[in-house]
């Protein structure tokens, strides 16, 4: 089975429930879009360099052995989440401090 993939879609699926029902809604906004691409550029410096030279390797039983470079696309799937969730929480607190 290919635990990784379905995790990472999970994350995905997740966040952007989490986006709808806290009424954040930052998926629908460009701005973040803008924010992601430069998040993307640095993800794929660093983790392109840990994956590329072998330094954190993926067992390819775990995932579906698809890469970017030398990334594979769960990991994309997850920064996504992970970034998304952050800003997601973030601006979910503020309104509620209001």
């Amino acid at each position: 089975m290919k635990e990784y993939t379905f995790i990472a879609v999970g994350s995905v699926i997740l966040t952007v429930l989490a986006d709808r029902l806290s009424g954040v809604n930052i998926l629908k906004q460009r701005l973040f879009y803008l924010f992601l691409l430069v998040i993307l550029v640095f993800k794929l410096l660093v983790n392109g360099y840990l994956t590329g030279t072998n330094i954190v390797i993926y067992n390819p039983k775990f995932f579906l052995g698809f890469r970017i470079g030398s990334i594979p696309l769960e990991d994309f799937l997850f920064g996504f989440s992970m970034v998304s969730l952050g800003v997601i929480f973030w601006e979910f607190s503020k309104r509620r401090q209001r």
